[in-house]
């Protein structure tokens, strides 16, 4: 697992860019509420951080994963948004349920970004069991809701900083 080599909730807090201006939209899944929930909080917790202002997020609820596409699609007809974070969590279980779910969520969340030119943050975990959900949500190995909000100000400014025409350097 990628995870077990790296804490989700570790980046470069000097490297992401001030988040004071921008506009995000989070949709959160009920479903796995308990571990969604700490997924949301990471996420608000670290747009925050860096500066985003509580009026300029605008969060919804959905009733489960499946339904993230459609929440996000809403929010970037309700609002003018600079970045969407889908928040959920799939738990494989004894079917393959979570592999249509995970897929159908990737995709649509895919074509919503090209769409509208809104990025669109997978931020949907999707573990074998419970335990490791509990594990990447604020466990030990830390919260994919922070990596989600890192994202979301990351993409945001370079959407906005492509649309002013500036020139971008790449970290090599």
């Amino acid at each position: 697992m990628a995870s077990a080599l790296k804490n989700l909730s570790e980046y470069d807090e000097n490297a992401l860019p001030s988040a004071e201006t921008l506009r995000f939209g989070i949709a959160v899944a009920d479903w796995n509420a308990k571990i969604t929930h700490a997924l949301y909080q990471g996420c608000l917790d670290t747009l925050l951080k860096h500066g985003a202002k509580e009026e300029n997020i605008h969060v919804i609820q959905v009733p489960g994963s499946f339904e993230l596409t459609s929440g996000a699609r809403l929010l970037a007809g309700a609002h003018k948004l600079d970045a969407i974070i889908a928040i959920g969590c799939v738990i494989k279980g004894e079917t393959n349920h979570n592999e249509y779910i995970n897929n159908s969520v990737a995709m649509g969340l895919t074509n919503l970004s090209i769409a509208t030119s809104v990025p669109c943050i997978f931020g949907v975990l999707t573990p074998n069991d419970e335990q490791q959900a509990i594990d990447r949500s604020g466990g030990k190995y830390g919260n994919k809701g922070v990596e989600a909000g890192a994202t979301a100000i990351r993409m945001a400014a370079l959407k906005i900083a492509l649309q002013k025409g500036d020139k971008l350097k790449i970290g090599f």
